[in-house]
């Protein structure tokens, strides 16, 4: 059977991660301990994990100008994803500042740079694609002209909600599946996270238009419109990019015809897998590895 093809759109941003003590308070300066500049952003973490996972690997979204280009097109190639997708636009990439905890937990902020002129008329798909990959660091814009166009070519359309942000009625309705942890889900929902019931989200999420819902849980499992799962315990190193690992691994198990609930078990391994390997080791993970671990 030939691999699974997999076309994530969206955002390639360059990760400054600094450790430190904890987050800082407002007007206050916290001494960091190290810093690591990695390749990220959801699109370019979910092809690359979906890549992992052994999908054909397909990457559409923009880069800038600037030096930050050149290293994130790189790390495409190292992570045998394509990247004839990947536009070029004047002036600087995209990038995110993550502040790493001794206990793996993080914060982030993002600027998008050029992820915000990527051009998605002009993307196109590749042959035998069986899912499009959307997350929320490119405009609104972009993924509902792309998931239009999956949609009428009958192809899956995975719409992982994140960061959280108004999504509108069209795009839900042309979601396959829509995948948020517990904190998007009570933004998109309007409800208080602290009273949020997962299960009962995750159904209240596809009556607003999806044909299926995850709401993601972190060491909590899982909770979908039609199943619930425990989690795959790990010792984590870091947490940072485990919903990326998560979707990606998802979309590359789910496109090969295996049902929701199975393909969001290999997914749960993927992700567990993930926060217990240092993240210069993660590019080394393989299908194989994460099998493994599903079954270990």
């Amino acid at each position: 059977m030939p691999d699974p093809v997999i076309l994530s759109a969206g955002s390639l941003h360059l990760d400054v991660i600094v450790e430190a003590p904890g987050l800082p308070r407002p007007d206050q300066t916290v001494t960091g301990t190290a810093v690591t500049y990695a390749f990220g952003g959801k699109g370019g973490n979910q092809a690359a994990a979906a890549a992992r996972a052994g999908a054909e690997a397909h990457m559409a979204g923009a880069t800038g100008t600037d030096d930050f280009a050149a290293t994130l097109r790189a790390a495409l190639d190292s992570a045998h994803v394509r990247r004839a997708g990947v536009q070029t636009h004047p002036g600087p990439s995209g990038m995110s500042v993550a502040i790493l905890d001794p206990e793996g937990t993080y914060g982030a902020v993002i600027v998008s740079g050029a992820n915000l002129l990527y051009r998605p008329e002009a993307t196109a798909f590749p042959k035998r694609c069986a899912a499009l990959l959307l997350q929320n660091e490119i405009p609104e814009a972009a993924n509902l002209h792309l998931a239009r166009r999956a949609a009428s070519a009958g192809i899956r359309v995975i719409l992982n909600a994140a960061p959280a942000r108004p999504t509108s009625p069209e795009l839900l309705r042309l979601t396959d599946l829509l995948i948020v942890n517990r904190g998007e889900a009570a933004d998109l929902l309007g409800l208080p996270e602290a009273t949020l019931n997962p299960g009962d989200a995750a159904k209240a999420l596809t009556a607003l238009g999806p044909k299926a819902t995850i709401v993601t849980l972190g060491a909590d499992g899982l909770a979908a419109d039609r199943f619930i799962q425990s989690p795959i315990l790990a010792k984590v190193i870091s947490t940072h990019g485990a919903g990326d690992a998560f979707t990606g691994a998802l979309a590359a198990e789910w496109a090969r015809g295996i049902p929701l609930e199975h393909a969001a078990r290999f997914a749960q391994a993927a992700a567990s897998l993930h926060v217990a390997t240092p993240p210069a080791d993660r590019a080394a993970i393989t299908e194989t590895a994460i099998r493994q671990r599903l079954t270990g």
